[in-house]
């Protein structure tokens, strides 16, 4: 299972993922869409709660999981939603430590 891995160091040497890899991991996780911005594959998703100071805690979880892992996503927080944006810069695109923190995300208490 994809929560139970831990990111690997990854430089601007990493390979990125291919389409078909990218599918085959995305399968694996729920709700999350792939989107591309200015031709770079991110994942993304967004979770929804009650008011702005739930997604703001939860925002807090992502941004401790994000140190401990070594990886940092795009959070936009909004009253009543957090969005997560995760991919690699180092490679404009799209790693396995991407899908590792999305799962891992997914397992955040809300």
């Amino acid at each position: 299972m994809l929560d139970e891995l831990r990111c690997e160091a990854c430089d601007s040497n990493a390979t990125a993922l291919t389409q078909d890899q990218q599918q085959t991991l995305l399968s694996e996780l729920d709700g999350w869409a792939l989107v591309h911005r200015d031709g770079v594959p991110q994942l993304e998703k967004v979770y929804r709660f009650n008011n702005f100071k739930q997604a703001w805690a939860f925002s807090d979880q992502v941004a401790n999981l994000a140190e401990a892992m070594h990886h940092h996503p795009k959070i936009t927080v909004e009253w009543g939603k957090t969005t997560l944006t995760w991919w690699t810069h180092a490679i404009h695109g799209l790693h396995n430590n991407d899908f590792i923190c999305a799962a891992r995300c997914d397992k955040l208490p809300r």
